[in-house]
């Protein structure tokens, strides 16, 4: 096996993958170890569809050492086998280095929330002027994000990419790698605390991004979250800042509501957003942020936006049958659990339907995980649900802080997990209910909204006159 820099090999190849299902011709095979699969033990199959060379940090297997493997079939040249020390960090060295030579601009989201639809909607609206590339899916760890970047074809022109974390350093690292024109941070929240342990330790965190931007690259903060505003001053950190606020730079104006969408003013100009909630209006302000980056007018970004059709399972506004559907199942901490549940209690102007929300576990929240699902309880009872449906031992700490706070007839049931609860959705679930399906992943919670489609997909009844259904 020939050890070489893997940044000398950028032009030797049309693609990369990690997957040797999924390789083509032309493919560098990636062989990381995971925890349920070792990509070494697949290097054979990689050459096998196509990939002219493998990176390693072990023989796959002893025909490899010292030998050239062979595809079994005719080929052009032979695959080559390169050796390095560790194949993640060598991914990112070759992500680093094919961005430097791509020539496309980057920019680089991170926030506690409201990263992938911040990407999504910059995305939507760039691309209407530009040659834009974004992370697919919520790609933002030290394999995917060099997966985003590698992945834009010859042309591209802006490349999106999310950075996510659960523990110090990871955005410092990959900020290094993406190298951004302009990095954005949506928010700060307590999320992860279990890798973090404080919110001072988050900012800090996301405050990272900053050392990887570009000479002369713009730095963009959400000018609520004085955390931030002051870190940039504290740290002589220029900033762009975006809010609600008069004082920020990028302001905005007329907030309002109605059902699905949301309503507000830049520049002078209102802006329909086909999304619910005030946290989904602060994702698009930081998307406008972005494009005004770009020459980009308040007219153009209004023009684009009013078709952006949403981000899946992600206040994903969902029509079942009878039932309205808020599909928010992707994950959950305390402030994404808030905003949720503000878009469920306004979602029906008439207030008619009975409130409904399938409530999964906050994972990740360490010492303050029990507290925080008190807090979630509270905010459940704020927002005046009528039924809980609690799967997890979390939930019900939370579903019973509800109960206790509640001033209406909140009624609660507890399950130990999803199939429970799916088992018992026919018990509870009723024609014309708006329901919330919120939860962190490892609730995967997407399970309790294929058994409504299931259960209310069918004949529907016709809509009763004492019901609103418009959402």
């Amino acid at each position: 096996m020939k050890k070489i820099s893997i940044a000398d090999c950028v032009p030797s190849f049309t693609g990369v993958s990690t997957d040797s299902r999924t390789v083509k011709t032309g493919d560098c095979f990636f062989a990381i170890a995971g925890e349920n699969f070792d990509g070494h033990d697949y290097v054979d199959e990689a050459f096998s569809k196509g990939a002219v060379c493998a990176v390693v940090s072990r023989a796959s297997s002893p025909r490899f050492e010292g030998e050239t493997p062979s595809t079994g079939r005719a080929a052009s040249r032979k695959p080559q086998i390169i050796k390095v020390d560790d194949t993640i960090q060598a991914l990112g060295d070759l992500a680093r280095e094919y961005r430097k030579r791509a020539g496309y601009k980057v920019v680089s989201i991170t926030g506690s929330v409201g990263k992938t639809t911040t990407r999504q909607i910059t995305h939507h609206v760039l691309s209407q002027h530009f040659k834009v590339h974004q992370s697919p899916k919520s790609f933002n760890n030290n394999i995917g994000v060099p997966f985003t970047l590698l992945n834009a074809a010859p042309g591209t022109q802006i490349v999106i990419a999310e950075l996510g974390s659960n523990h110090p350093g990871e955005i410092a690292y990959l900020t290094r790698i993406a190298s951004p024109d302009i990095a954005v941070i949506t928010n700060v929240y307590p999320a992860h605390l279990e890798g973090f342990g404080s919110l001072e330790a988050i900012v800090k965190e996301k405050m990272s991004i900053s050392k990887g931007l570009l000479p002369g690259g713009i730095m963009i903060v959400n000018s609520g979250f004085k955390q931030l505003t002051d870190f940039c001053r504290e740290k002589n950190i220029e900033f762009v800042s975006f809010g609600k606020s008069e004082n920020a730079d990028i302001p905005v104006k007329n907030i309002s509501f109605n059902g699905s969408s949301s309503m507000f003013t830049i520049e002078g100009t209102e802006i329909e957003l086909p999304l619910p909630g005030q946290g989904n209006v602060e994702n698009a302000l930081a998307a406008w942020s972005i494009c005004k980056q770009f020459g980009l007018s308040a007219k153009d970004f209004a023009k684009a936006v009013k078709i952006f059709s949403g981000t899946v399972m992600r206040a994903e506004v969902m029509q079942i049958g009878t039932l309205t559907v808020l599909n928010d199942c992707y994950n959950a901490n305390p402030a994404s659990m808030k905003n949720a549940l503000e878009i469920l209690s306004n979602i029906d102007s008439t207030k008619k339907r009975r409130l409904v929300f399938i409530c999964g576990d906050m994972a990740e929240l360490g010492a303050q995980s029990e507290n925080l699902h008190v807090k979630l309880g509270e905010e459940v009872a704020k927002a005046k649900i009528d039924l809980m449906l609690a799967v997890g031992r979390l939930s019900k700490i939370a579903a019973k802080a509800a109960k206790t706070r509640a001033k209406n007839n909140l009624q609660i049931k507890s399950f130990e997990d999803t199939l429970s609860a799916c088992n018992k959705l026919h018990e509870f679930i009723k024609d014309y209910d708006i329901i919330l399906v919120k939860g962190s992943r490892t609730a995967k919670l997407e399970a309790a909204v294929d058994k409504l489609k299931e259960l209310f997909l069918r004949n529907t009844p016709p809509v009763m006159e004492r019901f609103d259904t418009r959402f």
